[in-house]
């Protein structure tokens, strides 16, 4: 397994259930806001690479004549065809596969979507370079990334929750060779052959009106939190979970929001 648990199925699928049911509060008005940068005309086909439960897809079927889903995790995938079907949606095909390799065609798809996927890949290089090529010549790719979590205060309430529980936790310090840092984003955009190409920032204010809300998004939900709790075993999982809930107890306000930001990296495919 790679050092990174996020890069491979088996977290993902643990927390395929919760994710579904609580990641949207905070995931779906970043993937609102793709779909309105995009802008797809209603017979566009796109991609939605490193879907997950299918927050943005779900969306984009409503506006969109068909969406493609892939995902790593099967266990999430069957969670947005769950979903789908109990919408009526009846125009999203999903394929478990892996988004450094995708099974499809050059020049297929109008628009290109990875939300929060792409940036777990760990072959960045080849991720931007399959969505370039399975896109048409003219096509357009949104990709996200959070930014760095000091600046985020969602993110920095949850780091001060983890801090109570384990006071030797370390303060976050930004990545400066990831997709947080606007110039390696665009670089590496323009690298795959992308065009025009823009990274722009969106914050989102999300609200939770008990700690029972926050800490089912940000931790029942987290498939980063879950398997730490699978490795440590719910006895120091149960101490963990003490802490970090006192502390939300202590110093969250139910209902006031909390803003956190993501970068939108935005480029097209050159036509020919």
């Amino acid at each position: 397994m790679s050092a990174n648990p996020l890069t491979v199925a088996e977290p993902w699928d643990l927390v395929a259930e919760s994710y579904a049911e609580f990641g949207p509060a905070v995931m779906r008005p970043f993937s609102s806001h793709a779909l309105e940068v995009a802008g797809p005309a209603p017979d566009a086909r796109i991609v939605d690479i490193a879907a997950g439960t299918g927050i943005l897809s779900l969306l984009a079927a409503r506006q969109v004549a068909s969406v493609h889903a892939i995902d790593l995790s099967e266990g999430m995938l069957e969670r947005l065809r769950e979903a789908a079907r109990q919408a009526g949606i009846d125009n999203i095909e999903t394929e478990c596969g892996d988004g450094q390799a995708l099974p499809f065609e050059s020049n297929r798809f109008d628009a290109a979507f990875s939300m929060f996927g792409l940036i777990f890949f760990p072959d960045r290089t080849a991720g931007f370079a399959e969505m370039f090529r399975v896109l048409r010549p003219g096509g357009l790719a949104v990709v996200s990334s959070w930014a760095p979590m000091v600046e985020s205060p969602l993110m920095m309430t949850m780091f001060a929750a983890g801090a109570a529980a384990d006071p030797d936790l370390q303060e976050p310090q930004p990545d400066f060779l990831g997709l947080e840092n606007p110039d390696v984003f665009a670089t590496e955009m323009r690298a795959a052959g992308f065009a025009g190409v823009t990274i722009q920032r969106h914050t989102a204010s999300i609200h939770f009106d008990s700690v029972d809300e926050i800490w089912a998004s940000m931790i029942v939900g987290s498939a980063m939190m879950q398997w730490i709790r699978r490795q440590e075993g719910e006895r120091r999982w149960a101490a963990r979970t003490a802490a970090m809930r006192g502390y939300l107890d202590a110093n969250f306000r139910p209902g006031v929001g909390l803003s956190t930001t993501a970068l939108l990296g935005i480029g097209h495919k050159p036509r020919l």
